[in-house]
């Protein structure tokens, strides 16, 4: 009944029957690709997320309702990774004239970096955490301009100047981590939880040791991995353990118990949650929290 709802909404979508609006409509995925297209997009369009705050993106199953909004989009935005796999087949569903633009942000990363633990045999996949470095985000916020600027010339300015002042504002954060790094008393970070900050840590060159090697784990940690990142931390004096966003932090409280460590948190913006979400949180906030808590846990 699911699979007949939903081909009935595509097709509802692929006829031209969903309702138009005034304005330029942007339809994102998940928040990384929310707050970007709207500093880019300013007061020149309507731009909405998808994935609701507090979502887990990796168990997200579109809705019809999604559908029916994607095909009325003039611009789609998402990843392209493993999280938002569903969107091409979705946007395969489409004809012509009535398939929206889109920007699929992986496109962007000119070196997209191999998932560590790939189970399948259909060719590498790629981590799709590209946002949390910030040259990557410049990156996307630039592609944005221009995807922007393509479909609505008119304002093709205002959305390339948008992209530039947005994109100063991650050159800062950027040059200020650089410098939090050159001057740290030490180069490792120690994740308590899951691991979404592979192009975070190679763009600055630090190490780290995980609970797990990725974000998308779904079971405990072995006791003999919990057991290393108590004597990692024990044993070279890390002052603090990180968790992610929307953590139970059990792990982190584990490893703090015994070793004394305080615990950080850095937000990968892969979601948030409802009250960050309405007090306003953006990418440069949400990392500007992170440089202090880089800053703290490095020195």
């Amino acid at each position: 009944m699911r699979k007949l709802l939903m081909g009935m909404v595509l097709i509802l979508a692929l006829c031209g029957f969903a309702l138009a609006e005034e304005g330029l409509s942007i339809v994102c995925t998940d928040f990384p690709c929310y707050d970007l297209a709207r500093q880019v997009a300013g007061e020149e369009a309507r731009v909405s997320m998808l994935l609701k705050p507090g979502t887990e993106a990796h168990s997200y199953d579109p809705t019809p309702a999604d559908i029916l909004t994607i095909g009325g989009a003039d611009l789609f935005v998402y990843i392209g990774g493993e999280s938002d796999a569903w969107a091409d087949g979705i946007l395969s569903g489409f004809d012509g004239g009535d398939a929206p633009t889109t920007l699929k942000m992986m496109d962007c990363v000119a070196d997209p970096i191999e998932e560590e633990e790939h189970g399948h045999d259909d060719g590498p996949e790629y981590d799709e955490h590209i946002w949390t470095s910030p040259k990557n985000a410049l990156k996307m916020v630039e592609a944005l301009g221009e995807a922007l600027a393509g479909i609505d010339p008119a304002n093709g300015q205002k959305y390339r100047d948008n992209a530039a002042a947005y994109g100063a504002e991650i050159r800062a954060i950027d040059a200020e981590i650089e410098d939090i790094v050159s001057n740290a008393a030490r180069r490792e970070l120690v994740f308590a939880d899951r691991f979404p900050f592979i192009y975070f840590t190679r763009e600055y060159g630090l190490d780290y040791l995980a609970a797990f090697p990725s974000c998308t784990a779904d079971t405990e940690p072995s006791a003999q991995t919990v057991l290393a990142l108590i004597q990692k931390v024990a044993g070279d004096h890390i002052p603090a353990v990180y968790t992610i966003e929307l953590s139970t932090q059990s792990i982190a409280k584990t490893v703090a118990e015994e070793t004394g460590a305080e615990i950080l948190t850095l937000h990968s913006m892969q979601t948030v949650s409802q009250s960050e979400f309405e007090a306003g949180a953006t990418w440069v906030s949400i990392m500007r929290d992170n440089v202090e808590a880089l800053r703290k846990g490095l020195n």
